[in-house]
């Protein structure tokens, strides 16, 4: 395997996963659609750099130098900086300016980066800064418990919080759940009523396109491993 990967849930409502990752040689890898924003550090020959990476439409391939190390957190969706406008980040990936070996600006103070173990604590300093909210609607929203509000409303707020529309965050959900089942052994067929594409060709076209790999390309890489 190309890294050495950990992640750890965290307790703070605004984050969906702590990760650290590690690697010695140099190589490639596909970086599939996501609907998440996150924060990772990379370290490098003692110099820390931030970068702020937005969701991802679309599959990817990244190269990775040797020897590199990355902290990163992925928020939950409908978290966001509303200084740092999510749409902004959508398939993007901006690097904030550095202040120091292991510091960086933020907003105009400057900032330690956070490590595998203290993520939450920075989490937690950038809610009480206020440079850290969640919209309680895209939730409601997924979950289509909205009344009262008109839809342009709601779509308004949702890509505001989101950086994507409610149809985008559904097709790479089902994308990566129809990844996720693949992945354990569930035939291609199965998986497409599973998941509700409208046929096979359907689910490859989509996969191809927000994984980068085809379901059967997904079930034998599975296999192998």
């Amino acid at each position: 395997m190309l890294f050495e990967f950990d992640a750890r849930p965290s307790h703070s409502p605004f984050v969906k996963e702590v990760w650290h990752a590690r690697n010695e040689r140099p190589g490639s890898f596909h970086s599939i659609a996501s609907t998440h924003w996150g924060m990772v550090v990379t370290l490098r020959n003692g110099k820390a750099t931030m970068t702020v990476r937005g969701p991802q439409t679309k599959a990817t391939i990244l190269h990775c130098e040797p020897d590199g190390e990355w902290v990163g957190i992925w928020f939950r969706v409908g978290s966001f900086m509303p200084n740092f406008p999510v749409s902004a980040l959508v398939d993007n990936d901006p690097t904030l300016p550095g202040a120091g070996l292991r510091t960086f600006y933020l907003d105009g103070s400057v900032w330690q980066v956070p490590d595998y173990e203290n993520a939450d604590t920075f989490v937690d300093r950038l809610e009480r800064k206020g440079l850290l909210v969640r919209e309680p609607l895209v939730d409601a929203a997924m979950l289509g418990q909205l009344n009262g509000l008109s839809e342009r409303s709601i779509q308004r707020r949702f890509l505001r919080a989101a950086g994507l529309t409610q149809r985008t965050v559904r097709q790479i959900e089902r994308a990566r759940a129809a990844m996720a089942l693949l992945q354990r052994g569930v035939s291609i067929l199965d998986t497409v009523h599973e998941v509700g594409f409208y046929d096979q060709p359907h689910m490859t076209r989509s996969l191809k396109y927000l994984l980068g790999q085809t379901p059967a390309e997904i079930a034998a890489n599975a296999a192998s491993e």
